[in-house]
């Protein structure tokens, strides 16, 4: 088809995103259909990549496999679970990886059962916006059939799936009807990331209905995507963790991708350092035995994340994809068939040698933000490495937990500390948990696994940290015997004691030291440290406990200016019906009391393995720099 040209009839005015005067649209080419992701003549690019690769046609064969067993099923149907669209995420599954399948191969059932899939989409009465994630990837999954499809639709087809992107889609949008409206416009989380590229992916499949109202859309979500993207910055942290930087930065880059697709441009976009830089915490947050720092939200479990594929190109650096390497062979790649997204690891990273990539030079990391983090590593290619990550934050951060100052612990293969991370959301909202109740004393903190007890941090007086307290990342040390990091505390306890530190290093290669620095003020305090874990605990004595699991030994030894009380606390929820049960767990650790007006500093070494090494004195936290 014909090149079709934009109008823009006023003029349109994007955010300064690099300190530059606006950016002006006007007349601009614009690609015909197909023009989103994979515009055409890609599909050879594809096709080049399966036919010379062994591990990328392993990747498309699959697909391809799961896209043979999608023909035999009847179109998906309008159903709820709760208060969101049960099958929002599969219809995007469906649609995107048939019309894959249909672009790559041009066999005709594909493009048939995408069809099917694709105009009963569009006959759904609505696509919830009362949760405006659902129209936003039903939105999505829309666009891309439009798209993809657009040459083989017939025209009433075609209107019909305009209408949807239109009325149930764009539309929605503006409507003040809704109780979501406009929120996600300005909040800092995944929500404004998903939604305005839903929104906008619509509005680019459409644009020839209305060049300029299409422009209008889009215009609005470059500026507002600017406010989730802000969140990254200093360093790449992102405050909602793991999980959902894979789903927040992987609609972020089909964003840009989209923008760069339909304008040549990004906007400017990618000038955001701090988002930049996100690519590097994310490959950092995973350890050894291939699990993540499951702090807030998150699930310990990884997979694979194809906007770290864009992120590797763009940055032209191809260390970025070790951690993606595993997720695209054997048992991996088939756990990642299920994701809705894994064809854009062919569209971005198609062609890469991943056999070819070396491993990251650089054995820590750490980054300020919202919810500040530091994760060091003996080794990037020993499955045995010692691995720790500790953060900040607070518990006011979205999806956050009571849970500043938290570390995880990995060694041998096993890991040591651990997180419960996330309890699935539905198993506490058919309770009539509010899950976002999160003031202080709000229902959220009712739910046993987000609170500080079962978290490896420290709990006052039996109280919980402070909402609206904030631990940062107060100093970091690289390139010595002992690197490590160092959060302050303070406002978590505010009220309890006048100061809290905690530092936490990796020391020799050996083994790692937490050490905790606190100063009471007119009143005594009780503090319990504590550290989850699903191994075997022995308490040896006053000072000390040893940790076994897979055969494997880990020795905790405390050393401290005031008398310590080991125990363990088992990790059965209060008999609520709506916490989920936590079998193969316990709490091990300490009971502290301070008298008033005191300052007591006590080190908790962990030490891999049945023979303790030698144990170096450990320095006072303001001389970790």
């Amino acid at each position: 088809m014909k090149t079709i040209w934009a109008i823009i009839l006023s003029v349109l005015f994007f955010p300064d995103v690099k300190g530059q005067d606006s950016i002006r649209v006007s007349m601009k080419p614009v690609p015909a259909h197909p023009r989103l992701l994979m515009t055409a003549g890609d599909e050879a690019l594809i096709r080049k990549a399966v036919h010379t690769n062994a591990t990328w046609r392993e990747v498309h064969n699959a697909i391809l496999r799961q896209c043979d067993s999608l023909l035999m099923l009847a179109p998906s149907q309008r159903q709820m679970e709760g208060i969101r669209l049960d099958v929002n995420r599969w219809c995007l599954y469906r649609v995107f990886y048939l019309c894959y399948a249909w672009r790559t191969t041009h066999e005709r059932k594909y493009f048939q059962q995408a069809e099917k899939e694709l105009l009963a989409i569009c006959h759904f009465s609505d696509w919830n916006p009362s949760h405006y994630l659902d129209v936003a990837e039903l939105t999505m999954a829309a666009a891309i059939g439009y798209d993809w499809l657009y040459t083989g639709l017939s025209s009433s087809a075609r209107d019909l799936v305009r209408k949807a992107i239109l009325q149930k889609g764009i539309s929605t949008s503006y409507d003040t009807s809704y109780h979501a409206y406009r929120k996600w416009l300005s909040v800092t989380n995944n929500w404004n990331q998903v939604c305005n590229t839903g929104i906008s992916y619509g509005a680019m499949a459409i644009y020839e209905s209305d060049p300029v109202y299409a422009c209008q859309v889009i215009n609005r979500s470059i500026r507002s995507i600017v406010i989730s993207m802000k969140d990254y910055e200093p360093d790449g942290a992102y405050a909602e963790g793991y999980g959902y930087w894979g789903y927040g930065s992987t609609y972020n880059v089909m964003f840009m991708d989209g923008l760069q697709k339909m304008f040549g441009s990004d906007m400017g976009l990618s000038g955001m350092s701090g988002f930049m830089k996100s690519a590097a915490y994310i490959e950092n947050m995973i350890g050894p035995t291939g699990k993540c720092f499951n702090y807030s939200d998150a699930a310990e479990a990884t997979s694979l994340q194809p906007a770290m594929f864009w992120f590797a190109r763009r940055l032209n650096d191809p260390s970025l994809l070790w951690q993606e390497r595993r997720h695209l062979e054997g048992a991996s790649l088939r756990a990642q068939l299920s994701y809705r997204l894994l064809p854009l690891a062919l569209l971005w990273g198609g062609g890469m040698d991943i056999h070819g990539i070396g491993a990251p030079k650089g054995l820590a990391w750490a980054g300020k933000g919202r919810n500040p983090v530091a994760l060091f590593r003996t080794s990037w290619t020993d499955t045995n490495a010692i691995f720790i990550g500790v953060k900040g934050g607070s518990p006011s951060v979205t999806h956050g937990h009571m849970d500043g100052g938290s570390f995880i612990m990995e060694a041998e293969g096993v890991r040591w500390a651990m997180d419960f991370g996330y309890q699935n959301y539905h198993s506490l909202e058919s309770k009539n948990i509010d899950l976002w109740d999160d003031r202080q004393g709000g229902i959220r903190w009712q739910v046993f696994r987000y609170t500080n007890p079962v978290h490896n941090t420290l709990t006052l007086d039996g109280q919980e940290q402070r909402v609206k307290g904030y631990a940062s990342l107060a100093g970091a040390v690289w390139d010595t015997a002992c690197p490590g990091a160092v959060i302050s505390l303070t406002s978590l306890y505010a009220g309890e004691l006048v100061s809290v530190n905690r530092g936490i290093a990796l020391c020799e290669n050996k083994y790692v030291v937490v050490r905790d620095e606190l100063v009471a003020g007119d009143s005594a305090a009780v503090v319990r440290w504590s550290m989850l874990t699903p191994a075997a605990v022995e308490i040896t004595g006053t000072d000390g406990a040893i940790l076994s699991l897979d055969g494997k030994k880990l020795v905790m030894k405390v050393e401290g200016s005031t008398p310590v009380e080991m125990r363990t606390w088992i990790t059965d929820p209060p008999p609520h019906e709506y916490d989920s049960p936590n079998p193969g767990t316990v709490v091990v650790g300490f009971i502290m009391r301070l008298p008033a007006g005191t300052k007591t500093v006590f080190n908790v070494f962990l030490m891999p393995g049945d023979a303790p090494p030698h144990l170096k004195p450990v320095k006072p936290l303001e001389k970790w720099n």
